[in-house]
């Protein structure tokens, strides 16, 4: 039987989600806790690898296995046998169609940045920090710039391994809270390091160090090395992907970033 997975975590502590040889990953720890309820080993397929340090809300895989169990084990057993950091959300039986990436129509994600002199402590290594004073309006006008389709390459890691940087931008928003500054993006897919990119381009343009204009400037030229660095790990949350409503996954209510900010 094939399954879909949804699952939460926090990246600290993690070498990212990737599995590698030293087993220090968020796929690495779900697949041992899945074997241990399936007696049998498991490999799953993500729809979207995380770096290390990067959040998910809402990370689904799909995964295949001849055991036959209540889908209560594969939620609370699996998360007994999971870290603390890491929580199963639900599980779903699905046909063999169903690919966890490429049945995705889309991808969300939220980057948390804290604006003020100080470095936080409390929300150490789930935040990004920006000391200086970053202007919310240019970031605004630049953030809209993004929406539709582009050729992200001025914002796409050297090893990425995307097939094309053309992709659809739906949605791309700066707010604040507070101290606090909510980057939301959602897109048809993503580039590796494109949203921390996009992020650190943004910052530069809020705190003056280029105008708006600098954010379709950068589009049109294409180039990496004329953007702004990337920025840390740490704010980034990925908030899941987006399926067509055929798949009838089971309805949760909106993760905690909502319910923190106003």
């Amino acid at each position: 039987m094939r399954f879909a997975l949804a699952l939460e975590y926090c990246g600290r502590g993690f070498h990212g989600w990737q599995s590698q040889p030293g087993g220090v990953t968020v796929q690495d720890a779900l697949e041992a806790a899945l074997a241990e309820i399936a007696a049998e080993p498991i490999a799953v397929v993500c729809a979207g690898r995380t770096d290390a340090g990067v959040h998910a809300t809402q990370q689904v895989v799909h995964f295949e296995t001849t055991a036959e169990r209540p889908l209560s084990a594969w939620v609370r057993g699996v998360n007994a046998h999971l870290p603390e950091s890491v929580a199963v959300r639900w599980v779903h039986p699905v046909s063999e169609e169903f690919h966890a990436r490429y049945s995705a129509r889309g991808r969300r994600y939220r980057y948390l940045l804290i604006n003020r002199a100080q470095r936080p402590g409390l929300w150490g290594g789930r935040v990004g920090w920006f000391h200086l004073p970053l202007d919310l309006s240019l970031m605004q006008r630049a953030a809209a710039s993004l929406i539709g389709e582009h050729d992200f390459s001025a914002f796409r890691a050297a090893d990425c391994q995307a097939r094309t940087p053309v992709k659809t931008m739906r949605q791309a928003t700066v707010r604040a809270s507070g101290s606090l500054l909510v980057f939301d993006f959602e897109a048809t897919a993503f580039l590796h390091h494109m949203v921390r990119n996009l992020v650190g381009t943004l910052v530069y343009i809020g705190k003056g160090r280029h105008s708006p204009e600098w954010m379709d400037e950068l589009l049109q030229t294409r180039n990496r090395q004329l953007a702004a660095p990337t920025f840390s790990p740490d704010g980034l949350y990925f908030r899941g992907p987006i399926y067509e409503s055929q798949w009838n996954f089971p309805e949760t209510d909106d993760d905690f970033l909502d319910r923190v900010l106003p």
